[in-house]
């Protein structure tokens, strides 16, 4: 379970450096103590749900990012991917005269 942990502190700290945002500002964006912010980053504490959904929100990213940093985006290109893929498979067939 810590890999987890570590993995998600890293990523509230990255993605707030990336957003030029400092604690204080995450703290109040995501409505808890810049304290709280601090010992997250630091490994001191765990958050709740909530406060995991607050993080992510005010970090805009998914909360999935905060564990696995990018996974939603990840995830919407290999749904443009399989999108675009499908759409094309399907007008070759639909072009051949494949009954459907």
């Amino acid at each position: 379970m810590d890999g987890y942990f570590d993995e998600f502190r890293m990523n509230v700290k990255y993605y707030r450096d990336r957003r030029g945002m400092t604690q204080a500002e995450l703290a109040v964006q995501a409505d808890c103590s810049n304290g709280l912010i601090g010992n997250i980053e630091a490994g001191n504490t765990h958050p709740s749900f909530d406060t995991i959904v607050a993080l992510a929100r005010a970090l805009g990213v998914h909360p999935a990012d905060l564990f696995l940093r990018n996974a939603s985006e990840t995830r919407r290109e290999i749904k443009i991917y399989l999108k675009e893929t499908l759409h094309r498979e399907l007008d070759r067939l639909v072009d051949s005269g494949f009954p459907l």
